[in-house]
């Protein structure tokens, strides 16, 4: 095991990490794979530990990873701040504020894109050193692995100073006893991740993100540093994050695929309807074959966090199974109607309790996941 040199002039002699992410992408093993990497391959010493709500999967994560030099010893076991890479599991997750918290001009940013960096819409809330895009999900789909081992591949890249041959022992290490059936898709799933991540041009787009400042100075609904303080904060301890699912934006939730309608073959039997955990198809009054009845017009994307089980309870096939980056423009996309009021934005992350396994591209299915 050969002695790594971190790269020079970082605060306090860390090397600082931060993992962004929502349950059920597997931030949280990323992140301890990252930890072991950092002892046993790279001749330093590390710490790694995450921050994740009692219901996991599908809520935000937070994964911190420290790095020193061998001779020091880590005394700081605080959330990082200021992290000299950050990643980004899911590019929805651009738009909340507080994943750009401490990113400044030294610092590295991996985002997992969904239809290539053209595709990306997200704006960053001031210069940082640099951007990066891999699209993970769609890799993790095409190698039969996850989107933590994607990231994995890309971070180590990023970095500059990890090897991929020591990316692959860890995984091996981690994964090669528990999952040796799934190892040969992880280890390739990490090695397209290392070779083909880019560098976004963002040289001629705007620095102007969630959080900038408006014109008078204060951040839209906020204080001026775009979070509450003591003067602002709601009155009564009131929490303005509604625990229903109506405000939240379940697209973060999917793993790749969505039901796609056709219309043309739909009988507005209703049992779509009756079997989404969710209320995405809405139903108005109409006519179908003559007769007035309840027509169903489209599903709320919003809202699907790709489930299927209106693929499986059709009898007509009017919904199938699509991947999702396939249809960037979804046909018969009917946001909810009947939502009273209506957020200025979604909250990105959501329930997910379709994928239980440690791969993609599998087909059967067992209580409601995939093996």
């Amino acid at each position: 095991m050969g002695k790594t040199k971190l790269p020079v002039g970082r605060e306090g002699g860390y090397y600082e990490i931060r993992l962004e992410s929502i349950g059920g992408l597997g931030a949280n093993l990323c992140g301890k794979m990252l930890g072991e990497l950092g002892v046993k391959y790279l001749g330093l010493n590390s710490v790694s530990f995450s921050s994740y709500g009692s219901e996991k999967t599908g809520t935000p994560v937070k994964g911190y990873i420290r790095y020193c030099e061998e001779e020091k010893e880590i005394r700081v076991h605080s959330p990082v701040i200021h992290p000299d890479l950050l990643a980004v599991f899911h590019q929805a997750l651009t738009r909340e504020d507080s994943i750009w918290e401490g990113c400044c001009e030294s610092t590295d940013v991996v985002i997992a894109l969904e239809g290539g960096a053209a595709g990306f819409g997200g704006k960053l809330p001031g210069p940082v050193k640099g951007v990066y895009g891999v699209c993970a999900q769609q890799i993790a789909m095409e190698t039969h692995s996850r989107i933590n081992m994607v990231m994995l591949g890309a971070m180590a890249k990023v970095m500059g100073f990890v090897e991929i041959g020591h990316v692959d022992r860890v995984c091996e290490d981690t994964l090669g006893k528990k999952y040796p059936d799934a190892l040969k898709g992880n280890l390739e799933g990490i090695r397209r991740g290392y070779e083909d991540i880019r560098k976004l041009d963002w040289e001629a787009r705007e620095w102007a993100g969630a959080g900038s400042l408006e014109k008078d100075g204060e951040s839209k609904g906020h204080g001026k540093s775009g979070q509450w303080g003591y003067q602002d904060a709601p009155i009564g301890g009131i929490n303005p994050r509604a625990g229903s699912s109506v405000v939240a934006d379940l697209a973060p939730s999917r793993q790749g695929y969505i039901p796609l309608f056709i219309k043309e073959k739909c009988i507005n039997c209703g049992m779509c309807d009756s079997t989404c955990p969710d209320m995405v198809f809405q139903f108005v009054k109409g006519e179908y074959n003559g007769r007035q009845m309840m027509v169903n017009k489209g599903l709320d994307y919003y809202h699907c966090k790709g489930c299927l089980r209106c693929v499986d309870v059709c009898p007509v096939n009017a919904l199938v199974k699509g991947l999702e980056a396939e249809h960037p423009d979804k046909k018969y996309f009917l946001p909810n109607q009947d939502l009273l009021r209506k957020p200025d934005y979604y909250i990105e992350a959501g329930p997910d309790g379709y994928i239980t396994s440690e791969s993609y591209l599998t087909e059967k299915r067992m209580e409601g996941g995939e093996v």
